[in-house]
């Protein structure tokens, strides 16, 4: 087996490996159906995105592409199966930065971040979330929501698990704004807004797209966003940085992977598959009005870009005080 080593600059960490194989691409791959790990609970934004980018990748290879929700420990249960599975191109892995986030998180890992995963390419990438709350609390815009916690002696926030970008968000919005914070991980994006509808919890910063249909029925109230500027499907409610200066986190994105010793050509297969899916106009526009932009890379380009996610979420994982579990 032959692996490839991308560096990025003389200081950087050892870099993260490009698996192979010396075997050539079966000429007739793929010939059964594909299995697409999700570490994320049905209904939450990975999950849908992943349906959607399964399914228009299912054309350009002309086999199916089902979906299998693993969902748990921000995504790490996914991340295990897909390292256990053989590296034949059958079972792939579509995740959110989480992955890179979690060595900054846990202690342990049941597995290598740059040994055990080929990256194949980036799927999108996120403008930013939107902040809601329960509405019997009585907060409908950020000032009201920072004078309640102070009052009360801090917040609880919901998200899909402990590190992921959701819960970076809230614990450096918390931090912002000078209150506390009581993190309330749950399984899943939609499991936790659930939460935030039923009380118990009181807010949670959630992907757009998820939240909308609750924002409409009046069952969450929305406060702002935190992109650097106002989301168009909502442009009546706040950026917050227009009321926390400075305040701004992007949603991160969205990614697909194989096994490591998966056959190159077979990467180069999968990658080209997901940037014809890209370009179908129905999953673009999807994914636009979804507050994501399609950000396909070859494989290579992807390692790189992996290495300095997770150097910079290191930073705001350490800026957030958030303790390795």
């Amino acid at each position: 087996m032959k692996r490839r080593q991308i560096l990025t600059t003389s200081v950087a960490l050892a870099a993260w490996q490009l698996p192979g194989s010396a075997h050539s691409q079966p000429a007739e791959y793929p010939n059964r159906p594909i299995r697409l790990l999700v570490g994320f609970a049905a209904g939450g934004t990975p999950d849908t995105i992943a349906r959607n980018v399964a399914e228009a990748m299912s054309r350009a290879l002309g086999q199916p592409i089902n979906v299998d929700n693993r969902a748990g420990a921000n995504g790490i249960i996914a991340a295990e199966a897909l390292v256990k599975a053989a590296p034949d191109g059958y079972t792939l892995l579509l995740t959110t930065a989480s992955l890179v986030i979690n060595p900054s998180v846990y202690k342990k890992l049941p597995y290598d971040l740059e040994r055990d995963l080929a990256p194949i390419t980036n799927i999108v990438l996120g403008d930013g979330y939107l902040l809601i709350s329960n509405p019997k609390l009585g907060a409908s815009t950020i000032a009201e929501l920072v004078a309640y916690s102070k009052s009360n002696k801090g917040l609880a926030f919901s998200s899909p698990g402990i590190g992921n970008t959701l819960h970076l968000a809230a614990q450096t919005f918390a931090d912002s704004t000078g209150f506390e914070l009581t993190h309330v991980p749950y399984k899943g994006a939609a499991q936790a807004l659930n939460a935030v509808i039923s009380g118990e919890v009181q807010a949670m910063f959630i992907p757009p797209t998820v939240a909308l249909p609750q924002i409409k029925a009046g069952k969450v109230n929305v406060l702002g966003f935190t992109g650097a500027k106002r989301w168009s499907l909502l442009p009546e409610v706040p950026a917050i940085t227009e009321s926390v200066k400075g305040f701004q986190f992007d949603s991160g994105w969205h990614g697909l992977f194989a096994p490591a010793g998966t056959p190159p050509l077979i990467i180069d297969r999968l990658n080209a598959a997901a940037r014809r899916a890209l370009a179908e106009p129905k999953l673009r526009d999807f994914l636009v009005q979804g507050g994501y932009e399609p950000d396909p890379r070859s494989p290579a380009d992807y390692t790189r870009y992996l290495q300095s996610e997770r150097q910079r979420y290191a930073g705001i994982v350490k800026s957030a005080k958030i303790e390795a579990q």
